[in-house]
């Protein structure tokens, strides 16, 4: 008996910066073993590590934005324009386009991609937070239109979980919803080195410093915490628009002899400032499913986090984690005591990486996302 043809597959995102370069990879990592070919747009951060990739066919599409709203739409459109000629290019190659990463952004490449008769999947890595970044509210009507048309244009839409088809609001595209995602991890390096009980009392924040990931709040809870345990002490990294603002304030409240700023981690060190930390904290307004999370898990540190997105798949309160009622600076600053007294916490470690042991592994990936490529035939 002959066997099945694999689709070949186009992955099609805005161009990322260092925080996408993981889920991107993860992405093309899961899907590579069930295409025939494998087709990939993208660009910035991507460009160096793709180009030179042996599983895909790389097309680079850089952007840079501009100093103002209308030089960054100008750039922006732009962008699309390139991204679309792309997808023209190698339409003929494509059986299956799966626009991921600000994907629900790319009129444009999603206009052209089905005018040429292409199936279209939309990934969500995060929805309203990703992608693009307008200052100027006037941006923000025209944006959530595209979305809208995205969503309606798309053949299947791929969420981490099926809590945010209500946070998204995404009830009425619930007929070609999937529920997948696209993470799992390499044991061999997320794996616990340093004991629980032999790690100080050192909290981190790991993540990209912008509005959405709640790290304003995390600083401004850092001198209540101190207030009510002064042994603690505080590791922040990553990089973003905030971080200007993060620097200031640890300077203007006289924070730096208690917090260690290191700025962005690369991911191959990850494993080893997890191994320190006493406490992972994500005071996050949104998200979808944040690989640091998992990976956290994996060695051995335990979890505070805000209730958003899919992390309550992963976090229950006081089985395999810990769960904020809010994101307030007040509230941070109780939970991180409150987590760092609790009794059980080697039990809750033990509970947390057993469960990504089960769920997050490669395998299981793979073959989410080889049953909703099947559908699609």
């Amino acid at each position: 008996m002959q066997k099945e043809k694999q689709p070949n597959i186009g992955i099609v995102t805005f161009p990322v910066g260092e925080s996408g370069i993981i889920p991107l990879g993860h992405l093309v990592d899961v899907v590579s073993p069930i295409t025939s070919n494998l087709y990939l747009i993208s660009g910035n951060a991507a460009s160096s590590l793709f180009k030179h990739d042996h599983r895909v066919y790389f097309e680079g599409v850089d952007h840079h934005s501009g100093s103002n709203t209308v030089t960054r739409v100008l750039r922006y459109t732009l962008t699309q324009l390139r991204i679309s000629y792309e997808v023209a290019q190698i339409s003929g190659k494509v059986d299956i386009f799966i626009f991921f990463i600000g994907g629900h952004h790319l009129l444009l490449p999603m206009l052209t991609s089905k005018l040429l008769g292409k199936k279209v999947i939309l990934a969500m890595a995060g929805f309203a937070t990703q992608g693009i970044k307008f200052e100027s509210n006037t941006i923000e009507i025209p944006i959530r239109l595209i979305d809208k048309i995205n969503l309606s244009l798309s053949d299947k839409i791929i969420l981490y979980t099926e809590r945010l088809v209500e946070e998204y609001g995404f009830q009425k595209y619930r007929h070609k919803i999937s529920i997948a995602h696209r993470h799992f991890l390499d044991f061999s390096k997320f794996k616990v080195e340093k004991p629980l009980e032999k790690r100080e009392n050192l909290i981190g924040y790991i993540g990209r410093l912008s509005e959405e990931k709640g790290i304003l709040n995390f600083i401004e809870a850092i001198p209540k915490a101190l207030e009510r345990e002064d042994s603690v002490e505080i590791l922040i990294g990553g990089d973003g628009q905030l971080r200007g603002k993060v620097e200031r304030y640890l300077n203007q409240q006289n924070l730096n002899n208690k917090v260690k700023f290191v700025g962005w981690i690369p991911h191959d060190e990850l494993p080893d400032y997890l191994n320190k930390l006493k406490l992972l904290v994500l005071p996050s307004h949104t998200e979808g499913l944040p690989n640091i999370i998992l990976e956290a898990m994996a060695c051995g540190t335990p979890v505070l986090a805000t209730t958003v997105g899919a992390i309550p798949d992963v976090i229950k309160e006081g089985e395999t984690g810990f769960i904020m009622e809010d994101n307030s600076p007040d509230c941070i600053a109780r939970n991180i005591i409150r987590a760092l007294s609790h009794p059980n916490l080697e039990e809750i470690v033990n509970n947390a990486r057993a469960l990504v042991e089960k769920e997050y592994t490669y395998e299981k990936a793979v073959e989410r996302y080889r049953k909703i490529l099947a559908s699609l035939k």
